[in-house]
């Protein structure tokens, strides 16, 4: 697919081109004085004297008659059209099209042939990184490429290496196929672009992990004092916490800080004083996934950067390495990649901000991965894996407490809610709208009864269940989930929520009804009904055992792909809604999963329900974050009524 077609393969020739070029190569075997003769025959000289003038009828056969002459010019001037249609401009093939359309053959000028001509030895020239995509992959690939803002094969590798495997994703109708097929074609033109794609693209996978991360990387110190005048740092050698692996002077193995006494856990070196620490958290995913990327940023820079091991840190250190978080050295920071992949960085740049060029982190962050840090340290001496904590004696950075943490503006006012509810029903009662009514059924869950998305993504249908409380007029249902600090919680389920879950549970072929009778399969109150085509996805949501199992919608959402869906539907909305005006589209297109947790919250206590019971649904630890959303009522009531009082005064 991503191979120059046939009709473009080099073909080799000697001699000099009639453009004065030296050196360049003829598709299909044609010569100089073919070129010549071609040129004559445009400019309307008759065949015969073509053949007499530039060739011998006793070394060119298709020259012993003018019949023979025309055809040959006429089958060479159809293969340069044809090559120039496939690798030219987008404006000469238009300009050829129609100019066979209306002559039944291109009639070309002297301008339009010369055109022709270096498209057509274009086609046949070896590969260079600034040649156009245009003229190596197909016209569609090359569309679509071009849609991302690469026009160059240059362009397509640096975008490779840099996007890594998962570089398809974000190119519309590029499928793993495609990509795959043009990383190969690249692949095999390296010599002549003089370009190397990187290893892990497209690499052999097992159980959805490249080959190439199999192996642990040993990570060096790296000093910039090492470095001669005027040169510029080098790419570090780095890897996450599960692939490290660190010399044996830096390990910590007979550091300075090492506790004589008994130690408590079995860890002969630092990184099995880290993984012994995290192995704490394994029941809780998201304080594990957040204290892991704390610690192999610190354990990290203390070898690479500050070549020492952990174990070894003193106070100063830590003072360093506090500086070192209001801006990361660059090369500790890229885009997010895949934990196996060698473009991982422990710093996303998405998630920096940006200051003069230079990647920081917020207030926040510095002082949360301060305090991580003196909290796993204080865990080592308590276990006597370490004498002493040196974090003790570091101050956290300094942050500016704000008044309202939260931001609850995102919550849609309640006209624009009831607007948003509407389309949404009305969208749903299309035909070939299953996506439409998942979305439906998961803002409805989190907007009428307060649940963050991850307690969406993980609500069961085993633990809905109608409510003792509830009559025959006024049924109530219930859900249980488990939220934040893992504190257990029923919230209420609306009728309005229920009739969208019917709606997504009949697009699954499943019936929701059936929860009633005790008789519903165990699984999730959402689930996807496309899964993509990737190696994750696929082992994410097999259901069974060997290769034979088939891949069932049974894992649920995670709360990452829940705010996807939502944020991609929302913007599609935003786009193809006419009832909404242009304030109302710029609320809905900021508004996310979280959102909608928010639209509850300010709804319930505007319309005087008890903030305590709004506590208990929300799930507040504190009765003081929810008098936020008070506070938040009270403010959008005075600016109502102020802006009522500025247009009585203008009349």
């Amino acid at each position: 697919m991503a191979e120059r077609r046939a009709s473009s393969e080099k073909a080799t020739a000697s001699g000099q081109a009639s453009t004065g070029v030296a050196d360049v190569a003829f598709p299909r075997g044609f010569r100089t004085k073919d070129f010549t003769a071609l040129r004559a025959y445009v400019q309307r000289i008759a065949p015969a004297i073509i053949a007499r003038t530039y060739y011998d009828p006793d070394e060119d056969p298709h020259a012993a008659t003018p019949g023979t002459m025309e055809r040959y010019l006429n089958t060479m001037l159809d293969t340069l059209v044809q090559l120039a249609l496939a690798h030219g401009s987008t404006a000469l093939a238009e300009h050829l099209r129609a100019s066979i359309k209306q002559h039944g053959q291109p009639k070309l000028t002297a301008v339009t042939f010369r055109m022709v001509t270096e498209a057509a030895q274009l086609a046949a020239a070896a590969p260079h990184p600034d040649h156009a995509i245009g003229a190596w992959l197909r016209p569609r690939i090359a569309r679509r490429l071009k849609g991302e803002g690469l026009t160059t094969l240059g362009e397509l590798v640096a975008f490779c290496n840099r996007r890594g495997p998962s570089r398809w994703r974000s190119i519309p109708r590029i499928g793993r196929g495609r990509a795959r097929a043009i990383v190969s074609w690249l692949r095999k033109q390296q010599a002549a672009l003089q370009l190397t794609v990187d290893i892990d693209i497209d690499s052999v996978e097992k159980a959805g992990v490249p080959l190439v991360a199999d192996e642990l990387v040993e990570v060096v110190p790296n000093f910039a004092s090492e470095l001669g005048e005027g040169s510029r740092p080098g790419r570090l050698t780095l890897a996450p916490l599960e692939r490290l692996a660190v010399p044996h002077a830096l390990s910590g193995a007979n550091a300075e800080n090492r506790s004589t006494a008994f130690c408590y856990i079995q860890a002969n070196h630092d990184l099995d004083a880290v993984r012994a620490y995290l192995n704490r958290f394994r029941d809780q995913p998201k304080t594990l996934r957040a204290y892991t990327k704390e610690l192999e940023r610190f354990l990290l820079w203390a070898v690479v950067l500050r070549g020492k091991a952990l174990s070894d840190l003193r106070v100063d250190d830590c003072e360093a390495y506090k500086d070192f978080l209001k801006c990361p050295d660059p090369r500790f920071v890229g885009e997010r990649f895949a934990r196996h992949s060698p473009r991982w960085r422990p710093f996303a740049s998405s998630s920096s901000a940006t200051a003069n060029g230079k990647a920081s982190l917020s207030a926040d962050s510095q002082r949360y991965a301060v305090r991580a840090l003196r909290t796993a340290f204080a865990w080592w001496v308590d276990v006597r894996y370490l004498a002493g904590n040196p974090w003790k004696a570091v101050n956290d950075p300094v942050v500016v407490n704000r008044a309202n943490a939260m931001k609850i503006e995102r919550a849609l006012p309640a006209e624009l809610w009831r607007k948003l509810r509407d389309e949404l029903d009305a969208r749903s009662a299309e035909e070939c709208a299953m996506q439409w009514r998942a979305v439906r059924a998961a803002i409805l869950l989190l907007g009428d009864s307060g649940l963050r998305r991850e307690e969406a993504a993980i609500a069961r249908c085993e633990n809905l269940r109608p409510s003792s409380y509830g009559t025959v007029e006024r049924p109530v249902w219930e859900l249980t989930v488990v939220g934040k600090g893992q504190r257990g919680r029923a919230v209420p389920v609306s009728a309005a929520t229920l009739v969208g879950l019917r709606a997504h549970w009949a697009d699954r072929r499943q019936v929701f009804d059936a929860i009633r009778r005790e008789q519903a399969p165990l699984g999730p109150l959402l689930a996807p009904l496309i899964i993509p085509w990737t190696d994750a996805s696929r082992q994410r949501h097999r259901r069974g055992e060997g290769d034979g199992a088939l891949p069932l919608a049974e894992a649920g959402y995670t709360a990452d792909g829940l705010n996807r869906l939502i944020g991609r539907m929302l913007t599609k909305l935003v786009e193809t809604c006419d009832s909404l005006d242009l304030d109302d589209r710029m609320r809905i297109g900021q508004a996310n999963a979280h959102a909608f947790r928010h639209t509850f919250a300010t709804h319930s206590v505007a319309d005087e329900v008890p903030v305590d019971v709004v506590q208990k649904v929300l799930g507040h630890a504190s009765l003081q974050t929810t008098s936020i959303y008070v506070q938040a009522e009270k403010q959008r009531v005075l600016e109502e009524v102020a802006d009522y009082y500025a247009r009585l005064s203008s009349r």
